[in-house]
């Protein structure tokens, strides 16, 4: 397991696993370990997987001040990432709500991106927020499943002041496409794998500056790939369609029966869209 130093030598270690050229890989959660993104249903036989555990996860240190868990200053992180593989331009895959960081990192430093690739993104950091609305759209096409009355009565209770905690084991399951043994146990896995005092600090007041990021994010050269569920509400595909208008050079592609996680619902419709646009990013 390598390990380099962040810019306030906090030591960061990330995983390398599958061959060819290298493709960063940003974890959501906000602040969970890399390891929930596996091999990304086989894509490392496609690319060197290069999955960074962020400050304070999985095998990374934990940092002396941690007001650095917010999302705006991992964008440092990343940069010291690239500066200790010696790339001039990196390929960069943020899941989840890692897809505030990767597009923070392109708005800070557009000409060290070679491609983005953005599965499930969260919108935060351009100022599109997921609705109640969405998610109550996104909870109706699961309709009929075992466990949709119980989600769904879990949702309106949280969207009505309820803790998340409390009504999460209902919920997760709109999280995946098919809640089956490999989701459950997938799901399970969150407790393990996340710090839940960053997870607090990711979305501190002044992590975001939503219009500074959008300019930023229109002169992007780079090509970018927004990969949306077909099930998620949290970008819905019309969310994702929403944050790909904002690059000048974007597709987007909707994994159909897939939720948050499209690499375990479908592995190999996920492998073939993002190692098709990795091939050929232009748009």
């Amino acid at each position: 397991m390598p390990v380099f130093s962040a810019y306030d030598g906090t030591a960061l270690a990330y995983h390398l696993e599958g061959a060819g050229e290298p493709l960063i890989c940003l974890p959501g959660g906000p602040m969970r370990a890399s390891a929930y993104l596996g091999d990304l249903g086989g894509l490392g036989a496609h690319r060197r997987l290069v999955r960074l555990d962020l400050r304070g996860t999985g095998d990374s240190a934990m940092p002396s001040d941690p007001g650095t868990y917010r999302c705006d200053r991992l964008a440092d992180d990343v940069e010291a990432l690239r500066e200790h593989l010696r790339l001039d331009r990196v390929d960069i895959l943020g899941h989840s709500a890692s897809g505030n960081l990767a597009e923070l990192y392109a708005a800070a430093h557009p000409l060290r991106v070679r491609t983005l690739t953005l599965v499930t993104p969260g919108t935060r950091a351009v100022g599109i927020e997921a609705t109640e609305q969405d998610w109550r759209d996104a909870i109706a096409l699961r309709e009929g499943e075992p466990w949709y009355e119980a989600g769904r009565a879990a949702w309106e209770a949280f969207l009505g002041g309820g803790v998340l905690d409390d009504l999460w084991s209902d919920i997760v399951p709109f999280m995946y496409g098919r809640w089956d043994a490999a989701a459950q146990a997938h799901a399970a896995a969150d407790a393990h794998q996340s710090n839940h005092q960053a997870r607090g600090v990711y979305y501190a007041d002044g992590a975001f500056d939503p219009p500074a990021t959008v300019r930023a994010l229109e002169a992007l050269d780079a090509p970018v790939l927004v990969l949306a569920g077909q099930y998620d509400g949290g970008p819905t595909p019309a969310r994702a369609a929403e944050l790909a208008a904002l690059f000048p050079h974007a597709r987007t592609v909707v994994q159909a029966g897939a939720g948050h996680y499209p690499w375990l619902d479908d592995p190999e419709a996920f492998r073939r869209a993002v190692a098709a646009f990795l091939d050929d990013p232009d748009p």
